[in-house]
C-alpha cells in the first residue's frame, strides 16, 4: 500500500512502515553514470539511492555545519578523535583526555602491529573550541602521526 501526503511518502509492506519525505532524482551524462556506478559498486552499497543519499547527507552537513576548524567556538557537538602514535605518547594522551576540557565519553585503545603503531579512538563532547585545542595539543607530541576529528551527524531524532 502507498500513502501519500504533502511532506511525506509511506510504503506499508506487511505491517512493515517505510518513511521517505521525498524522492529526489537527477540527470547525468553516460560516462559520469557509468563512474558512479563504480563507485557505488567500490563503497560496498547495495544501491546507487542509498549510495548518492548519504553522499547528499554528508555533502549538505559538511556545508552547514563546516569542518572542525570553522565551527563556532561555542557550539555544542560531539564526535571521534582518531590518533594514530608511537608506543611512548600514551601518558600525554592521558593526561589530554583527564584534563576536563571536553568529555571524554569512550576510549578505546587498539595495537597495529603491521603498521607498527597505535590507534586510540575516543567519543569527545564539549564546545568546538575546547575540542579544536584538544586536536591542537595532540597533534603537536612528539611521535603523534596523524589525528584526525570527525564531527557527529546533527540530527532533530533518532536512534539515540
Amino acid at each position: 500500500m502507498l500513502i501519500t501526503t504533502e511532506n511525506e511518502i509511506i510504503i506499508s509492506i506487511d505491517n512493515l512502515r517505510i518513511f521517505m519525505s521525498r524522492i529526489v532524482s537527477f540527470s547525468t551524462d553516460v560516462d559520469f553514470a557509468e563512474r558512479l556506478g563504480g563507485l557505488v559498486k567500490q563503497s560496498g552499497y547495495k544501491n546507487r539511492s542509498m549510495f548518492l543519499r548519504d553522499a547528499s547527507i554528508h555533502f549538505a552537513e559538511e556545508l552547514m555545519r563546516g569542518d572542525l576548524d570553522k565551527m563556532e567556538s561555542d557550539l555544542q557537538i560531539e564526535g571521534t578523535a582518531v590518533v594514530y602514535f608511537q608506543h611512548d605518547v600514551e601518558n600525554k594522551l592521558a593526561e589530554i583526555r583527564h584534563s576536563g576540557s571536553v568529555n571524554v565519553t569512550s576510549y578505546s585503545h587498539t595495537c597495529l602491529p603491521d603498521s607498527h603503531s597505535c590507534v586510540d579512538t575516543m567519543q569527545v563532547k564539549g564546545k568546538a573550541g575546547s575540542i579544536r585545542k584538544m586536536i591542537a595539543q595532540i597533534r603537536n607530541i612528539h611521535n603523534v602521526d596523524r589525528v584526525v576529528f570527525i564531527a557527529a551527524p546533527d540530527r532533530e531524532d533518532g536512534c539515540c
